[in-house]
């Protein structure tokens, strides 16, 4: 899914990772394993009648499960130990949500080292969705690079 840093350090970028395009069933498969059945994110004359939007938007926790799934493959073993999203847009039918990570912090720890990794899912160059962050602890042999 993603190429790491050869080194891990503050400043280095992880490769991005492009989820397909949220589609209508897209949309109605996280309702139904997620239990959020909000018309909002399934019912199109919902969404135009009593919401007065133009379609559909996509759940919030969609858009932070895509970084989520993003995040637990850019150090395989690694151990995350912390996430965090804050959302910033609605994601729309058609958006193909696109995941980035930069490490901003390294930290010596008892048995191995812990990266702190701001995150951020966007729907096109500039346009965030969701900003976040992620700690995860690189055991032992791990900690020098990725």
């Amino acid at each position: 899914m993603t190429a790491n840093p050869t080194k891990i350090e503050p400043g280095a970028e992880f490769a991005a990772w492009q989820a397909a395009p949220i589609t209508r069933t897209t949309l109605a498969l996280y309702a139904g394993g997620s239990g959020d059945h909000n018309p909002l994110h399934v019912d199109i004359d919902f969404a135009r009648e009593k919401a007065g939007m133009d379609d559909v938007i996509g759940h919030g926790m969609l858009t932070m499960a895509l970084m989520g799934r993003y995040v637990t493959a850019l150090v395989p073993g690694a151990r995350l130990d912390h996430f965090s999203t804050r959302f910033v847009a609605m994601s729309r039918p058609g958006d193909a949500v696109r995941c980035t990570g930069r490490i901003e912090t390294v930290e010596a720890r008892e048995g191995g080292t812990a990266i702190t990794v701001a995150l951020a899912a966007e729907r096109a160059p500039g346009e965030v969705l969701a900003a976040g962050q992620a700690v995860l602890f690189l055991s032992g042999d791990a900690a020098g690079t990725a």
